[in-house]
């Protein structure tokens, strides 16, 4: 059924196309005073609403609609709707709509169809999108209502990921077990068998190997069993320092002279609940396959760190309650991770190493032992530069925290200028809504080239530029270096799934500059601002200027001091 819109009327505006093509643009200012409350709620949907007219050209754009595309409102008023949709899907959408608008009473797209949509950089996304048909006495208008769900597709991943993992984890307990089974009648017997066979026997050493064989076959049903969860543990308070620190010598023979060991133990460190046992089996097998990845050589990297998880990573990690939690992480130097490896690195039997060279079973060991401990574990890599898994433990309470310990202090807010650039857009999308619930003024870019194009064309102060370390053409240290140029008193935070150490050593931050290592809180984001911006943006020209360049000798001595095992 049709509406027709008698009051208020959108008023048109002059043309922006040539005549044969004319296209009447509606802007929500010029709207009579009556229709303040109209004009309120569009630009106050947390929807982006477009309406067309019968050509396909955009007449009315809420404020919604410029954040969702990159697009300012001038640039999408009296363009053409199909600029906005990947270009193979452009003609289809030019035709359906036409359909739309000759009858709309027959609902082509149907409401609330999922599609893909283009940003103004080029980035595609995914948009569930309802029409509505309007007439006014300017003429018919599609609107489009568009809700970007990247961060619920990103969402579904995740918890698809979890039941898979949930399911292949029943299937592999429940083959563990049957196995043991199997195995304590194959080593009882032959345990009896050796027994009655004297030293001489020709026999002797064939039951030897069938022994030996079934030891392996339960350590792999041990190994079936913890990612399952099923293992049996014996928790206790454990402190990761003591038990990092007590397992030292045995790591540095593990890993051989051609790799460097670095220590970095916050001191402070809280306690967990776990087994040790299965906490130091885990460290052990996370240092061996960093070891494997570097066949040359390089660094390994373990730190620990009291952290604080808020609901922003509980809500992307199914699972995981907000609160405090102490870290673990190890990383190393090595060949690193391609996206589709890292998204079944925690999966058993999944390995990335040659034929023969592992049973892919001590990640998903790791996986199993910390959720069964009621913690989490992340990976992040980078192919060519290394990768570092971090551990999260619940951190045990300590009884002895007095009253002004336990106070809540105040989130600090701000209301400066940050120019984000983040080339992973979930993560982009989150950090800006983080900064502006803190009443930043945000600029957001996906890569280092747009944020040098949005640089030049804002006329304001930009206070701080908030970057990701690792981009594509273009790293967050080299972005930092050319705005030293035209904007010298900004300031730079470098956010990276590495930490801030292992950055640091490989060369690709300076360790003079801020660092904020990704997960990260809005607390965490909160304070580490203001940090910086109390700090003078001047001395850290110079540095900026060199940004990207390898460490000097002097730097990487003062890393190896800093992080010289305690």
């Amino acid at each position: 059924m049709t509406t027709r819109l008698k009051t208020p009327e959108l008023p048109s505006m002059a043309t922006v196309a040539p005549p044969a093509a004319e296209a009447k643009r509606l802007t929500l200012t010029e709207l009579p005073a009556s229709a303040e409350m109209a004009v309120a709620l569009l630009e106050s949907a947390d929807q982006a609403i477009v309406a067309t007219d019968r050509d396909g050209r955009i007449v009315l754009a809420n404020r919604h609609a410029e954040e969702t595309f990159g697009y300012p409102r001038e640039e999408l008023l009296g363009s053409s709707l199909e600029m906005l949709l990947p270009e193979a899907q452009r003609h289809v959408h030019a035709h359906m709509c036409g359909e739309y608008l000759r009858r709309p009473g027959v609902r082509i797209m149907g409401s609330g169809m999922e599609l893909s949509a283009r940003r103004k950089d080029g980035s595609e996304f995914p948009v569930e999108v309802a029409l509505s048909h309007i007439e006014t006495a300017e003429g018919q208008f599609a609107i489009a209502f568009v809700s970007d769900v990247s961060r619920r597709k990103q969402l579904e991943q995740e918890l698809m990921h979890a039941q898979k993992m949930e399911a292949v984890g029943r299937l592999a307990g429940g083959v563990a077990h049957d196995f043991n089974n199997m195995l304590t009648v194959i080593a009882g017997y032959g345990a009896m068998v050796l027994e009655g066979l004297s030293p001489q026997d020709s026999l002797r050493s064939s039951v030897e190997e069938i022994l030996a064989a079934a030891n392996r076959a339960t350590t792999l049903t041990g190994q079936l069993l913890a990612f399952s969860r099923r293992q049996v543990l014996r928790p206790r308070v454990v402190n990761l320092n003591t038990l990092v620190a007590s397992t030292e010598r045995m790591l540095r023979r593990l890993i051989g002279e051609n790799i460097v060991l670095h220590l970095n133990l916050q001191a402070g460190l809280g306690d967990i609940m776990a087994d040790p046992g299965q906490i130091e089996h885990t460290i052990v097998n996370l240092v061996v396959n960093s070891r494997d990845a570097m066949p040359a050589g390089g660094h390994i990297t373990v730190e620990t760190e009291n952290v604080k998880l808020d609901e922003y990573y509980a809500r992307t990690r199914p699972g995981v309650q907000p609160g405090e939690f102490v870290m673990i992480a190890v990383g190393d130097t090595g060949q690193g991770m391609d996206a589709e490896a890292q998204r079944h690195v925690f999966e058993p039997f999944f390995t990335t190493k040659a034929q023969g060279k592992g049973t892919g079973l001590g990640l998903a060991t790791a996986y199993g032992t910390v959720k069964q401990s009621g913690g989490d574990i992340w990976v992040y890599s980078e192919v060519g530069k290394g990768t570092i898994f971090k551990l999260y433990f619940p951190k045990v309470a300590d009884a002895t925290t007095d009253a002004a310990a336990m106070t809540v202090q105040p989130i600090p807010h701000g209301n400066e200028t940050v120019l984000v650039a983040e080339d992973e857009p979930a993560v982009g999308d989150i950090t800006v809504k983080m900064l502006q619930e803190l009443g930043y003024m945000t600029l957001s870019a996906s890569c280092g080239a747009e944020a040098l194009k949005l640089s030049e064309a804002y006329r304001g102060k930009i206070d701080l530029l908030l970057t990701d370390v690792v981009m594509p053409n273009m790293t967050g240290p080299q972005l930092a270096a050319e705005l030293a140029g035209t904007r010298p008193d900004i300031r730079v935070l470098y956010v990276s799934g590495y930490t801030e150490n292992i950055a640091i050593y490989q060369g690709i931050v300076d360790s003079s500059f801020a660092f904020l290592a990704k997960p990260f809180s809005r607390d965490d984001l909160a304070k580490t601002i203001r940090d910086v911006m109390k700090t003078d943006a001047r001395p850290m020209r110079a540095k900026q200027a060199e940004a990207g360049k390898p460490l000097r000798e002097e730097d990487d001595g003062k890393w190896r001091g800093r992080l010289a095992p305690r």
